[in-house]
This record gives C-alpha cells, sequence and structure tokens, in this order.
C-alpha cells in the first residue's frame, strides 16, 4: 500500500484539470507584461481578496520578501511574532537581504500578537533606534496549531498600525483554510491588510507559485523588487494555469482536509503517551506532543514510516501532520492504527 504523506500540504499533486489546462495554456513573456494567463490568475487574485492588483511569484518565501522589501527600506524594522514563518523558516531573508531588523513579540498559543506587547515594541523616534514601519501577521498561523485569525482581531491590529503610521502585511500562506474555518470570504480576512501573501502550493494543491495582493502602487514597486530577486519569470502562464484552476476549483473542499486533521486528532488524544487537545484544531495541521517518557520525536518519525505514514519531527517531542488533497478518511484511519502500533511498541 502507498504511504500516506502528512509532512506537509505542499506534498499535494496536481489535479488533471489543472495538468489539462497547463498544457493548453495561452503564453507569453510575463516580463514584459504579455502573458496573458498570468494576467488572468493576478486578476481573480485580486477580485478574490478585494485588492485592486496581485503579482504572481516561484514562492511564499520570496512573495513575503518582496512585500517585505516593498513595504521597508534598509535599517527599518519590523515588528512579527517569534514563532511566525516569516522569522522561523524564511532564513532571516529581511535582514540578509534587505538589512531589515525584526523584532519579535511573543505570539500566544491562537496566533495573534498581544496587541498591548505590539505597541510596547513600536519604537519612538529617536536617533539610537530603527524606524519601524511594518507589523506582519499570519493566517492560519503555522506554529500555533493551524490556527485561524479572526475577522475582529485583524481589524484591531489595523487600528493599531494606523495610530503609529505603520502598514500591516499578513503571510497568508493558507488564508483559505482561514476562510473556511471562520466562515467568512477571503476579501474580509484581507480587508485590513495592506499586502496580502498566500499560497496556491499548499492545500490548494497548485504545483508552484504565491500571490502578493495590494493597491496598484504597492504591486508596482513589489514588482521591481521581485525583478531584483531574480522571480520575474517568463512564460509563467503555464504555472499560472494550475493556480486558476486552483483558486477556482480548489477552495470548496478545504473543509474535507479539516475534517480529516479533527478525525486524526481525536483518533490520536486517546492512546497513551500522547498529549492532544482535539478541540484545538481548526483546520488541517495537527500538531501532536508526546510524554516525556516516549522516544525522541525523530524516531517516532522513523517507526511511522516504517508502518507507511509520514509525518514531520517538528521539536525534540514533537510532530506535525497535515492533511490536504488526496488524504481519505480511510488514510486517517490508517495513520491512527499506525500510531497506536508505534506507541505500543515504544512501550505506552
Amino acid at each position: 500500500m502507498a504511504s500516506i504523506d502528512l509532512r506537509s500540504d505542499t506534498v499535494t499533486q496536481p489535479t488533471d484539470a489543472m495538468r489539462r489546462a497547463m498544457a493548453a495554456a495561452v503564453l507569453g513573456d510575463d516580463v514584459f507584461g504579455e502573458d496573458p494567463t498570468v494576467g488572468r490568475l493576478e486578476d481573480l487574485a485580486a477580485e478574490l481578496t478585494g485588492k485592486q492588483a496581485a503579482l504572481f511569484l516561484p514562492s511564499g518565501t520570496m512573495a513575503n520578501l518582496v512585500s517585505l522589501l516593498t513595504h521597508c527600506g534598509r535599517g527599518d524594522e519590523i515588528i512579527l511574532g517569534d514563532q511566525a514563518h516569516i522569522f522561523y523558516y524564511e532564513q532571516g531573508g529581511s535582514a540578509q537581504v534587505g538589512g531589515i531588523h525584526p523584532r519579535t513579540v511573543p505570539n500566544q498559543p491562537n496566533g495573534t500578537l498581544d496587541l498591548e506587547a505590539v505597541r510596547h515594541a513600536i519604537r519612538p523616534d529617536d536617533a539610537h533606534f530603527p524606524r519601524t514601519r511594518l507589523i506582519a501577521l499570519e493566517n492560519t498561523h503555522n506554529r500555533c496549531s493551524g490556527s485561524p485569525l479572526p475577522p475582529a482581531y485583524l481589524e484591531q491590529a489595523a487600528a493599531l498600525a494606523a495610530d503609529y503610521g505603520l502598514k500591516i502585511h499578513v503571510d497568508g500562506a493558507r488564508i483559505f483554510n482561514a476562510a473556511e474555518a471562520l466562515g467568512v470570504p477571503v476579501e474580509r480576512l484581507a480587508a485590513t491588510a495592506d499586502s496580502l501573501s498566500f499560497c496556491l502550493s499548499k492545500g490548494l494543491s497548485a504545483p508552484v507559485g504565491s500571490l502578493v495582493c495590494g493597491d496598484r502602487d504597492f504591486i508596482t514597486r513589489a514588482r521591481r523588487q521581485r525583478k531584483v530577486l531574480g522571480g520575474g519569470m517568463r512564460q509563467a502562464g503555464v504555472l499560472a494555469a494550475a493556480g486558476i484552476v486552483a483558486l477556482e476549483t480548489m477552495t470548496a473542499r478545504l473543509a474535507e482536509d479539516h475534517a480529516n486533521a479533527r478525525h486524526l486528532a481525536q483518533g490520536l488524544s486517546d492512546l497513551p503517551g500522547i498529549q492532544l487537545d482535539p478541540d484545538g484544531v481548526q483546520t488541517n495541521i495537527v500538531y501532536i506532543n508526546f510524554a516525556a517518557a516516549a522516544p525522541p520525536a525523530v524516531e517516532i518519525v522513523d517507526r511511522l514510516n516504517l508502518e507507511g505514514v509520514r509525518v514531520l519531527a517538528t521539536g525534540p517531542a514533537q510532530i506535525r501532520a497535515v492533511t490536504h488533497y488526496g488524504i481519505s478518511g480511510n488514510d486517517i484511519a490508517r495513520a491512527v492504527a499506525a500510531f497506536q502500533v508505534v506507541m505500543k511498541a515504544s512501550g505506552r
């Protein structure tokens, strides 16, 4: 039997409809602004998020970096969570490439930042300090159990930013998962953001690509930053075509992934040695913590792999499992059974 790959929703394969669209895509040179399929994708992304314009990029990491470089200059400061993907997993690109100083505020368990802590982190106008320019939020929040940030919180954060003349960037890699979990349109979650990035290649199953959305002036400036980072692609419509199919056909099925994640969490929560609250699973990400007497997470990962289940160690005693297109209810049952075997063999 084939392995059940729960390491990430980036392992999804493009659908047959995506493959057909890619083969039939009308192409042009996008660096010259002549690829009609890229233009269609960017227009669709802008429409769905309620923004004036959008920009197609190869990856979410580049989308975030381009956004930060567009908002900030060298020596400026960004406030973001200490568990943020931008801070944790993107090689410090904003500092490495852009000379942008990160100032972290602890993430709350639900992925939010305490807004009073953010307020205190904003620098006064003093020659000793970098200038605070930007607040970055993440929705859903990967390292905080895939938690969605609700509209009310986003509005409060935007009001705080406005009080100090700051901008808001939302790393919305899984923003469509957030919209599904909260029962609101993506446009509402994007309304208070000056810029928003989202991925096509995670839960939406496209093979590659991300979008940055904002007003026309911002996207014009972001396009220049994309170019200097090497993100100007030529006949990129062959990739954008899959993105169009993703936005038109794959967002409505995310509820299935969320239901599978909850079923996985419920099945694992009763196993000895596992510490997991199923009520904390709101989208497609499940973090599984182990009791002190359990084997190291990397060892459990190896044992699960032998049982045909692939997951990702995210700490010495923590594993992450992510549901996605291609994972069925039967796969979830098999995964729970594999955990039972492994935990029993480990003496738990």
